[in-house]
């Protein structure tokens, strides 16, 4: 059975000037004894949830919906009703102890007020339960006697804890309770949950933007954005296989669930009021589509514990390969399979990463996946539309490959202007006016000069960082929804390879582009790539997330790949 159930939960605070909808339409159902986590940037509505279910919201709050508590409906109770539910019920745990608890009272005395108030027990009582209490969540009941300027951080949010535990509530809620923790406290704190947990069977509803701490603690999460919940699952799946494009956000801008990537935040800002239509997600979104800008998405089941609220079923196929193979005719007149039954897809805005040795066959997999030549069987589908006759190349919003080297991928006869003007040219794109503007905004984009010095520069002029950026610009100038970029780096030293590799990553993340990285540096696929596909003598051997690919493989081809790594380093991996 439900202990605590949310049905179109609305809380809009009503102001002035507009209307600020903080939670918009939610429902949730947390059973008893189950550790539910809410997480979201801030601003996304989790506290007012919080606060909601409380009975807390300040008098500018309109609130429609309803929470249910044992089936009984508390949503609607007046204030002394709401009353017999809190702390004997229902708990909640705030997040800064300086300002929840009373500077100028005794922290023992606080923590013994709800019981003395709601258990109806003496006072000599209150003070024997609350040292017991102290000891429970790790503080020597010494502490009863001091103020709470005389506390730590981390022993003030424990003073709080006890006391929502002080009348036994059957569901706690916990509001940010480590956000300004330390790491070691922040340990500390979750321990002591997952303890209290087991021991005593408490239902918790865990509020946070602190991923990895809710991952820790909770079976399930619920991930909130702009008043809305937008998917749902168990705590893991979310986590390896975000289906939602914010998820999947919030989960690349975590530093503890991929420690080797580097981090890239989404773009934007959560909107506020009612300045949004449709999706509230849509202006920082890389896949919407036109629906998404006029009708709001319901979050629907889609298998597997899983709910999504998204118009396109939650983050999107764009391309897709099947059954592709290709050879190539030696000089003896034998064949030899460079990609053999090759069977991959990509997601909208993702990084697949391609790696494998020399020879393995990854260049000729991403030539034929740009179109640049023909698979002998199999096929390639782009935005549900075949590769082979889909001039994707030549479109905006298509294809582009940027090869391997910058030399013989730009001609030296070519000005900057001329090369990455000709794709534009040849596809009768735009006027001569605006050409120019185009490669210039192409040239910001991979941070070169936009100056006529520089445009008139021959690429032969150009050092190879700077002729491989202009080989970027001129694919960006197309403005793909998938580039392919073949071992782009291989040729350029250290520095500038890790600044070009930078540079797109970052323009990755802005544009929102797919990206096809093919490499055999495992060490620069882990820092950029979502997922990595193993190539080994034209087959794929081996594909999942990019961390358990790279750290804990399961092919012994993989394995050994990995483990060819060779040089110094902080740690071993």
């Amino acid at each position: 059975m439900s202990l605590l159930k949310i049905n179109d939960l609305k809380c809009h605070y009503l102001t002035d000037i507009n209307t600020v909808r903080a939670v918009d339409g939610i429902s949730f159902e947390i059973e008893e004894g189950e550790i539910l986590g809410i997480v979201g940037e801030s601003g996304s509505g989790k506290t007012t949830v919080a606060l909601g279910i409380m009975g807390l919201l300040p008098e500018n709050t309109a609130i429609s919906g309803e929470i249910l508590y044992r089936d009984e409906v508390i949503s609607s109770l007046p204030e002394s009703g709401m009353d017999r539910f809190r702390w004997k019920d229902i708990a909640i745990v705030f997040q800064n102890g300086l300002e929840v608890l009373n500077p100028v009272m005794k922290v023992g005395v606080q923590v013994t007020e709800p019981m003395i108030k709601h258990l109806d027990i003496s006072p000599e009582n209150a003070q024997s339960k609350c040292a017991d209490l102290f000891r429970t969540v790790g503080l020597d009941s010494k502490w009863m006697d001091s103020y709470p300027h005389q506390l730590s951080g981390g022993m003030r949010q424990r003073v709080l804890l006890a006391m929502a535990l002080s009348c036994d509530p059957k569901l706690l809620i916990l509001d940010e309770v480590t956000s300004a923790l330390d790491a070691f406290t922040r340990k500390e704190i979750r321990d002591l949950l997952v303890d209290l947990q087991k021991k005593n069977g408490y239902t918790m509803l865990m509020i946070s933007h602190d991923i990895t701490f809710v991952s820790s603690v909770a079976s399930r999460i619920a991930v909130m954005y702009s008043g809305r919940v937008v998917e749902t699952g168990p705590v893991r799946d979310i986590l390896v296989s975000p289906r939602h494009p914010y998820t999947r956000g919030l989960v690349h801008s975590t530093p503890d669930i991929f420690v080797y990537k580097d981090l890239w935040g989404i773009p934007g800002d959560v909107p506020a009021g009612d300045e949004f239509k449709g999706c509230p997600f849509s202006p920082r979104c890389t896949q919407k589509i036109d629906i998404c800008n006029k009708a709001s998405p319901v979050l629907m089941p889609v298998g597997g514990g899983r709910e999504i609220a998204c118009h396109r079923g939650g983050i999107a196929g764009l391309l897709e390969a099947k059954n592709l193979s290709f050879r190539y005719r030696l000089p003896n007149g034998e064949y030899l399979k460079a990609v053999d039954n090759v069977n991959l897809e990509v997601m909208e805005g993702e990084v697949l990463a391609v790696v494998g040795q020399t020879g393995s066959g990854k260049s000729t997999l991403a030539h034929i996946l740009a179109n640049v030549i023909r698979p002998e069987c199999g096929e390639v589908l782009f935005m549900d539309g075949n590769v082979s006759g889909g001039n994707y190349g030549n479109r905006v919003n298509g294809i582009q490959i940027v090869f391997q080297d910058p030399f013989s991928s730009t001609s030296n006869r070519f000005t900057v202007l001329d090369a990455i003007k000709e794709p534009l040219y040849i596809n009768k794109i735009g006027s001569n006016g605006d050409r120019l503007q185009m490669v210039k905004n192409a040239l910001e984009l991979v941070r070169l000069p936009t100056t006529d010095n520089f445009l008139g520069k021959y690429c032969g002029e150009l050092s190879g960082g700077q002729r491989q950026r202009v080989a970027l610009a001129r694919a960006m100038v197309m403005e793909p929804k998938l580039l392919i970029a073949d071992e782009i780096t291989s040729a350029l030293d250290v520095s500038t390879s890790a600044n070009v590799l930078r540079l797109l990553k970052g323009l990755q993340n802005r544009r929102g582009f797919a990206m096809i990285y093919i490499s055999h540096d495992l060490s620069l696929t882990l820092k950029i790539a979502d997922r990595i596909a193993v190539m080994n003598s034209g087959k794929i051997v081996e594909m999942g997330n990019s961390h358990d690919v790279m750290l804990s493989p399961s092919d012994e081809y993989t394995k050994r790949l990995v483990g060819s790594r060779i040089g110094l380093c902080c740690h071993n991996h």
